[in-house]
């Protein structure tokens, strides 16, 4: 049995994306990406009112633990790119530029058998126009040694990237943490240019005793079904109100479109158990539906990076 997910031309009816459009996601903004990598992509921006043509979010592959298996694999998670807070942040009217990152003396250290030279530490600033008109500055101070990325899980050698762009990687790091705490509505979720090779173990979620919901609740298809046409609009509010005939692969692209607008972990947390028992027969879809209500936990809990 295959573990990729067939993205069927109804799939793609349901959220409004032509065959052309589709081509250019998997060829040109998420090349080599799985169908459903890519199609999680896309329901993450259509959740959040982004133009995933735009690509503001990444394909970031990180080694994840699987709660019921307790081993480590490889997965595709959704990210933010530096890009998306820039723009976020342009677009407020209240950006007031950023100062040339400033970085800390060098630091050479041999890592796992590899010599590193990188700056021990970088300062980002950005400044934010107030209500009053004044011009307020705000910095964040990252350090090389705890956001690098390591070439492996066995390894404390820094990855190719972090080893041969020590300066560029760490002020992305430092100008990501500056954003956030200018403008918390941007979001505490960290930038794919933040995670890019780390590792991440997924807590176990799935053991947890929530409440399930009684019914579909009407406002999650609302959610969902605004980004797309109104026809495919009333045919999934009819199913959320009467009886889910929908498959395992539609039940989860709605979750990971819907999970990124629920306001509170309740909510959250009722929806997710509503998906795991629908996905219970199928390990492979319920992990990939964990995933996204792992990162969605994280931003609501607004876990500081």
């Amino acid at each position: 049995m295959s573990n990729e997910i067939a993205i069927t031309n109804d799939v793609l009816a349901i959220r409004g994306i032509d065959e052309v459009t589709w081509s250019a996601l998997k060829n040109s903004i998420y090349p080599g990406a799985k169908d459903e990598s890519v199609m999680m992509a896309v329901d993450y921006c259509r959740a959040r009112q982004l133009d995933p043509l735009l690509k503001p979010v990444h394909l970031v592959p990180m080694s994840v633990k699987d709660s019921k298996s307790g081993r480590n694999e490889w997965r595709d998670v959704v990210m933010p790119g530096i890009g998306l807070y820039r723009i976020q942040a342009d677009r407020s009217g209240d950006y007031a530029g950023a100062n040339e990152p400033e970085f800390g003396p060098d630091v050479t250290k041999t890592l796992s058998g590899v010599e590193v030279t990188f700056p021990q530490w970088c300062k980002y600033t950005v400044s934010k126009r107030m209500a009053s008109g004044e011009i307020v500055e705000f910095s964040a101070k990252e350090y090389w040694i705890e956001n690098y990325a390591t070439g492996g899980r066995d390894t404390s050698a820094p990855n190719a990237m972090w080893k041969k762009r020590p300066y560029a990687q760490l002020a992305k790091c430092a100008e990501a943490q500056a954003l956030r705490k200018a403008w918390p509505e941007i979001g505490q979720q960290a930038t794919a240019e933040e995670m890019e090779g780390k590792y991440i173990d997924s807590p176990d979620i799935i053991e947890r005793d929530i409440t399930p919901r009684n019914q579909a609740k009407h406002g999650t298809a609302s959610s969902m079904n605004s980004l797309i046409n109104s026809k495919s609009e009333q045919k999934q509010e009819d199913r959320q109100q009467h009886k889910d005939d929908r498959g395992p692969e539609e039940i989860l692209h709605a979750f990971s479109g819907a999970a990124m607008n629920y306001n509170t972990l309740a909510d959250l947390d009722k929806a997710y158990k509503y998906v795991a028992q629908k996905l219970a027969g199928d390990d492979d879809l319920l992990a990939k539906a964990t995933d996204v209500y792992t990162i969605r936990c994280d931003e609501l809990n607004e876990v500081p990076m």
